[in-house]
């Protein structure tokens, strides 16, 4: 089983109607966390994911960003 310290995740964001959806994405235990942003605040989830997560993201509009832009919605400074 890899270390989590070893994994590089994936991120992801859709942005529709003031809402910003982020994804963080773990490609080795398929599962993640996905931020909510809007203008009163954000939400938090965690995730589980099946096999196709990356071609559902697709489909559902989603875009890769960087880790940087997820940590700092995360952290509440953007």
């Amino acid at each position: 089983m890899a270390n989590s310290k070893n994994i590089v995740h994936q991120y992801f964001k859709k942005e529709l109607e003031g809402t910003k959806i982020l994804v963080k994405v773990n490609p080795i235990h398929l599962t993640g966390t996905e931020l909510t942003v809007t203008g009163e605040g954000s939400e938090m989830r965690d995730l589980e994911f099946d096999t196709e997560i990356f071609e559902d993201l697709k489909a559902d509009g989603f875009e890769e960003v960087n880790a940087i832009e997820f940590n700092l919605y995360l952290a509440g400074l953007l």
